[in-house]
């Protein structure tokens, strides 16, 4: 049994919370402590069960709390090595402990599996974390899906995946051309329409539950993702994230 939940989850921060009975992984920390134990004490998760930080990414987004939350919480943050050395001064925690991309891990009753992904970061990583056979994986910040992601999603029961935009908002919206370009190029993230065709070619039988995850505020809405999801709520439960709150706590068993 897991329960999981999106603590945050958008370009302004991002921090996923997995948990059993015992223990508990974070998986990013883009938002400040104060922000992350909040939210955990509205959702009833108990703060002393969290035993580590994974982190995807240098991007402030993913790492601007990690600092703070691993100093506070007396736990280690995971980071490859170059991700590590490429977080801005004031986000980079005094020490950290290594993963290689590629290769599972074991974190107390965890088991970790990082794999690298298309992304405009050092050392770019997703996660599947597994726990007694559920798998459960956290997808963000994807430009475009290689097969380290078709292989994991494969074998996930619940999933965090990025629906960052929606073409037509991006391209005619206020963005600069430079950095519409850099959002929807194969390093830059997913569309409603790519996790949509992911999820439709490449997700298992046994996924249950998909949180809509990492959207834009300028390029995206709540709405619109749902919408081009919905299709496939037959199949899954589908669920959104907020930048501002928690989502709901989803038992996976």
């Amino acid at each position: 049994m897991l329960e999981i939940c999106a603590l945050a989850s958008g370009s302004n921060g991002n921090c996923y919370y997995i948990g059993n009975e015992q223990d508990a992984i974070l998986v990013d920390a883009g938002i400040s402590t104060k922000q992350i134990l909040k939210r955990m004490y509205d959702r009833n998760l108990d703060f002393r069960k969290v035993k580590a930080v994974l982190i995807s990414h240098e991007h402030s987004d993913h790492v601007r709390g990690v600092r703070v939350l691993t100093k506070k919480l007396g736990i280690p943050a995971f980071f490859t090595k170059e991700t590590f050395y490429a977080v801005w001064g004031t986000n980079q925690p005094a020490s950290y402990s290594p993963f290689k991309p590629g290769e599972s891990f074991q974190f107390r009753s965890f088991t970790i599996h990082p794999f690298l992904k298309n992304h405009d970061a050092s050392e770019p990583c997703s996660f599947r974390i597994e726990h007694n056979g559920i798998s459960i994986g956290v997808f963000t910040d994807i430009g475009q899906p290689c097969e380290n992601v078709i292989s994991h999603l494969n074998q996930c029961h619940a999933l965090f995946l990025e629906t960052n935009y929606d073409e037509k908002m991006l391209w005619e919206g206020r963005y600069p051309y430079y950095l519409k370009r850099r959002v929807a190029s194969n390093v830059g993230h997913l569309s409603n329409k790519q996790s949509f065709d992911l999820l439709t070619e490449h997700a298992g039988n046994q996924l249950s539950h998909v949180f809509l995850s990492h959207l834009s505020a300028e390029n995206n809405t709540p709405e619109t993702a749902y919408s081009t999801i919905k299709p496939l709520a037959d199949k899954f439960n589908l669920l959104l994230t907020s930048r501002h709150d928690a989502s709901e706590v989803v038992l996976i068993q």
